[in-house]
């Protein structure tokens, strides 16, 4: 832009000097020219003057309304003035670790598709069939959803804010801004708006959808001036009458040390107080994660409510992991513990319900997920809007402090005075059936895997449940006593047993009939305890599984056992001697020219039967080393060799026996070296010392003996002895006595 403008003779030229030298006084003129000769000789000047000057460009301010408003936009004329505008660009999809299955799926689909464009051929059933999988895998994955998992969801880049949700629900809404004094923070955004005709003042804490967003919104996290316009707006809509609804969304306030010295906490604090005496209906909802004093400084409300996969918490699960565990890796477990999720703070009665969201979360279908929080509002406000001033302070006062639980009034152990950090023992806790049921399915498909994959069962995750089955049975044995009112009876034989355990004497005969008693009446009345169906499944679980372990057991010793005896024997074939033998011999057969062996001569049988002979005697030193014990028997059953008169005879012999022995044990002198046995067992537990291991082989011994002199006072043994020999009679008989090859081999068979 050129200006001429018309002076005296005297020349400014800015390349010369300054305006400073220009100017330099007043009374002087300019170049020692008076300025009143200037100001008299301007009409007789010639005008060759010329003064330039350019204009810097700046950048033009980007105004939120624009040069053609529409009259009719959604939310009225005064939403063009917001600066949250849709994007220009879809926000790119973000797949969370535990999602990676779901997009296997989803590739495969797309890689169908294309196969059948580029074909030209009909894949629709298999289209159909990988969709179906798709939406089966997302709902099995959305509806057992852990706490960690929700957190992840919560925290989803692309999950919808608060303003794309009060954009979607609101038929009118201008956004208000600034503290008043001096600064508008836009991590939290303040407006009113219309539902249904009904006015609202909205609040909450705004998130950015990208990465420019977000650090102009500070990620969510607020300042002072946040909570102090927020606080303003509280104070409008209370004078107005109008109701508030607020969205908190925030990891937490913003924690550094401007916002510090600002006063980041009396903000909160403020906050906190103001609420609680507001006298219209408050509403908050909890969309994304609400962290600390943060999200509560704008959450007092009459309502707490939460979507189906928001969290709130007091610390972050990576937080209390890296304070409790020393590490981040930990916050699975953190946020297990800190129970932050939307249906266990229902539980806890923090939050007052929950908003379901589409599978997938709430970014999966913003428009539906709105429409929930939508009806969810008109739904609160109706009940909260028929309270009047004083029942509605009261409700909002008694929500807070119907939180949590504690007693008054009662004395503190001097114990616990000295060091209030004594850890208390811990309570029991019932598992549920359901819950023990899964574990089981878990452990039996475990325990097929592992005989799928090697000899050996798995025995360890076996051990772990029937060890908490065992837990879980005492505990509802001790439920079942305490219901029955036998707490006491018990709990003073318990004390009279272990008195009579530590001293090593005999039980007394009255203390074993009050046991006795008591354990009868018990038996008698348990059906009738509250907890009777619960302890007869787990103890019937318990049973069933203790049956498996020994069945695994028995079948791992015997796969071990095997090896070994196959290792020993293949030792002895494997020997120098052993095999310069067999080959003489084979070459013998060889040579003999036969292909029968009962055409064989009878040296060379005999040959063949030494060799076996001697084979066997090692084979059998070999068991016996192995500690089994070895016997020679006929191949067929004893049933199909033995007459019918020999088998009554073996009948009657055993009942005699077994008679016998039961008159023996009822005997006073063994019946109590029996009890004091298993009382040493019971003392000595899975390890017990030498000492005590001395004493039950004493006791083991002696009551050996005395069956041993019961049974030889009888003429059981001699009745024992005749009947032996006249079955090994039968069995010579039946078996054959030729001393054929063939007959001597297939009939008979060492047992161990």
């Amino acid at each position: 832009m050129a200006t001429t403008l018309a002076h005296s003779a005297v020349a400014f030229t800015a390349a010369s000097g300054s305006a400073s030298d220009a100017f330099r006084s007043s009374s002087n003129g300019v170049n020692g020219v008076p300025l009143r000769a200037l100001g008299k000789a301007r009409f007789s000047m010639k005008r060759n003057l010329a003064v330039t000057a350019k204009l810097r460009k700046v950048k033009k301010h980007d105004y939120p309304w624009p040069a053609d408003p529409d009259p009719n936009v959604k939310g009225g004329v005064l939403t063009h003035l917001s600066h949250f505008k849709p994007l220009k660009e879809k926000p790119k999809p973000v797949t969370l670790p535990f999602e990676k299955p779901l997009v296997e799926i989803e590739k495969k689909i797309i890689d169908v598709r294309k196969m059948a464009n580029e074909t030209g051929l009909d894949f629709s059933d298999q289209i159909i069939s990988l969709e179906n999988k798709h939406q089966q895998a997302l709902k099995d994955l959305y509806l057992n959803l852990t706490p960690i998992q929700r957190v992840n969801i919560a925290r989803h880049p692309n999950r919808p804010t608060f303003l794309d949700h009060v954009f979607n629900i609101t038929d009118k809404f201008v956004e208000l801004h600034g503290d008043r004094a001096g600064y508008d923070d836009p991590a939290i955004v303040t407006g009113i708006g219309t539902i249904d005709g009904n006015r609202y003042m909205f609040m909450g804490h705004q998130k950015g959808r990208n990465t420019k967003e977000n650090i102009q919104r500070n990620f969510g996290m607020p300042t002072p001036h946040g909570y102090r316009k927020a606080l303003r707006m509280m104070y409008y809509a209370d004078h107005h009458g109008f109701p508030i609804v607020t969205f908190i969304d925030t990891p937490g306030a913003y924690a550094d040390l401007k916002s510090e010295e600002l006063g980041q906490g009396e903000a909160i604090a403020h906050n906190l107080r103001t609420m609680f005496g507001l006298k219209v209906p408050i509403v908050s909802i909890v969309i994304g994660e609400g962290g600390s004093g943060g999200a509560l400084a704008i959450g007092c409300a009459n309502k707490l409510l939460m979507l189906e996969n928001a969290v709130f918490y007091v610390a972050s699960p990576e937080a209390c992991a890296a304070i409790l565990w020393k590490s981040a890796k930990a916050s699975p477990k953190a946020a297990e513990k800190l129970k932050i999720t939307a249906s266990e703070l229902c539980k806890l009665q923090i939050a007052d319900g929950i908003i379901p969201e589409p599978l997938g979360g709430a970014h999966a279908d913003s428009l539906w997920t709105s429409e929930q929080i939508k009806n969810a509002i008109n739904k609160e406000m109706e009940e909260l809007k028929k309270m009047d001033t004083e029942a509605l302070l009261k409700h909002r006062m008694m929500k807070f402090r119907k939180i949590g639980g504690f007693q008054e009034g009662i004395p503190i152990d001097p114990k616990k005075k000295r060091n209030m950090k004594l850890k208390e023992e811990p309570k029991a806790v019932k598992t549920a059936v359901v819950d023990l049921e899964g574990e089981v399915e878990k452990v039996k498909m475990q325990i097929l895997e592992a005989k799928k994959s090697s000899d050996k069962p798995a025995l360890l995750p076996l051990t772990e449940t029937i060890e908490k089955l065992k837990k879980e049975v005492d505990n509802e044995f001790a439920e079942a006593v305490n219901a029955l009112g036998l707490k006491d009876r018990f709990e003073s034989l318990q004390e009279e047993f272990s008195k009579v355990s530590s001293q090593d004497q005999l039980m007394h005969p009255a203390l074993k009939e009050k046991i006795q008693k008591l354990r009868h009446e018990f038996t008698q009345s348990l059906s009738s305890a509250p907890n009777y169906e619960d302890l007869k499944y787990k103890l019937d679980m318990l049973k069933e599984l203790s049956k498996a372990y020994k069945y695994e057991e028995k079948n791992n010793r015997a796969a071990t056992l095997k090896q070994e005896v196959n290792s020993k024997f293949n030792e002895i074939m494997e020997r120098p001697d052993v095999k310069e033998k067999t080959a003489t011999l084979r070459a013998e057969i060889e040579n003999a020219g036969v292909s029968n062996l009962d055409d064989l001569d009878d040296s060379l049988k005999g040959k063949i039967l030494e060799l076996k002979k001697e084979l066997d005697t090692e084979f059998v030193g070999v068991l016996k080393s192995l500690g089994l014990d070895v016997q020679k028997r006929p191949k067929e059953p004893i049933e199909q060799i033995l007459p019918s008169e020999v088998k009554t005879k073996i009948e009657e012999l055993d009942e005699e026996i077994n008679h016998k022995i039961e008159n023996v044990i009822n005997s006073s002198d063994l019946k109590d070296k029996i009890e004091l046995l298993k009382l040493e067992v019971a003392k000595a537990g899975k390890n017990p010392d030498s000492a005590t291991k001395n004493r039950i082989v004493a006791l083991e011994q002696q009551i050996k003996q005395s069956l041993a002199a019961a049974v030889e006072a009888s003429n059981l043994k001699e009745k024992h002895e005749k009947l032996k020999a006249e079955v090994s009679k039968t069995i010579e008989s039946s078996g054959g006595s030729d001393g054929s090859l063939r007959k001597e081999n297939p009939n008979e068979v060492y047992v161990f």
